[in-house]
């Protein structure tokens, strides 16, 4: 979907960008990180040509992006900002309504597009269609900002630190949803961020940049045992506290044993989708956990003896 080969930014004599090559595969959320000053956001820029590239190509759609109309590449390419940038004069429905305006859709058309990105982020369109930003919390309006990059379907989306600006129970809260929405609607997302949490969090792969060069690509589970090399390891940091944040429990619940099997009512149920790090201090009062499966009884189960063998084996890996 998106190819880097050798591009090179440069401000002067400085490189922001030094020789960067890696691919973006179709529907994979890929997620660049590092140090602020690391070009990350250069990068990210670059896609879309709001900063033109200095060496290299950067192919979209197998086309280097040179070669397209550059209005009509962006109306491909949508863009979530840091700053949220919503039209404070506009109402809701007027701020995500703007490129399939633009695309000359018809008004019925936008209409429904408009209630069902409102709908797919869990607010009412009857509610908010016609309020203005301001009368939004910075939650909502930043699920605008996410919705109005979607509101004409383009198949790719750059999202540049879209949630660090927010308190954390909501930058939780968006993560969740935007990974909800992501299985659903599968598009090529390109995620700038600098906390390495949220990025393991979030992408199918991770790019980490330092100085403008690219020091590791790879999934979570390689940054974490398989590190490259010092910087590496430094940047990601505490493992265990990594662990505890990403895996979820449905990956390592096992199936219910018959110690366990008549003894459903005395611990509490939580969902397969939650992390370790999310039932630390439930499993600090109960040595076990069930998963709510929406059945009569449950059918697998976490134990705190179980963590914590997990746990070492993950240090043990590391080390």
């Amino acid at each position: 979907m998106i190819k880097f080969e050798n591009v090179t930014k440069t401000y002067g004599d400085k490189k922001a960008v030094d020789e960067v090559s890696f691919n973006i595969d179709e529907g994979e959320f890929f997620v660049l990180i590092g140090p602020s000053g690391c070009g990350k956001t250069t990068t990210l820029k670059m896609i879309n040509r709001l900063i033109p590239l200095s060496e290299g190509f950067i192919y979209f759609k197998d086309k280097p992006i040179s070669d397209y109309d550059i209005a009509e590449m962006r109306w491909d390419i949508g863009y979530v900002l840091q700053q949220i940038a919503l039209f404070p004069h506009m109402t809701i429905k007027e701020n995500i309504s703007q490129v399939p305006e633009m695309k000359k859709w018809k008004k019925k058309d936008i209409t429904t597009r408009v209630d069902e990105l409102l709908e797919m982020v869990g607010l009412d369109p009857d509610v908010y269609r016609d309020r203005y930003p301001s009368e939004l919390s910075g939650g909502q309006q930043q699920r605008i900002g996410v919705v109005r990059a979607l509101a004409a379907d383009p198949p790719v989306i750059l999202m540049d630190e879209p949630f660090s600006a927010l308190d954390p129970i909501s930058r939780k809260n968006l993560q969740d949803d935007l990974l909800e929405l992501q299985s659903k609607i599968k598009k090529t997302i390109v995620f700038v961020t600098h906390d390495i949490e949220e990025a393991m969090k979030m992408g199918d792969r991770i790019c980490l940049l330092n100085q403008g060069h690219v020091e590791q690509i790879g999934s979570t589970d390689d940054f974490i045992h398989r590190p490259k090399n010092d910087f590496v390891r430094s940047f990601i940091g505490n493992v265990d506290a990594h662990v505890l944040k990403q895996v979820k429990l449905g990956d390592i619940a096992q199936p219910i044993s018959e110690t366990y099997a008549t003894s459903s009512n005395q611990y509490p149920k939580v969902q397969p989708s939650q992390t370790i790090g999310d039932v630390y201090d439930l499993l600090a009062q109960h040595e076990a956990i069930f998963m709510d499966n929406d059945q009569a009884a449950p059918t697998h189960i976490v134990t705190r003896q179980f963590v914590f063998s997990y746990l070492a084996e993950k240090n043990r890996g590391v080390s």
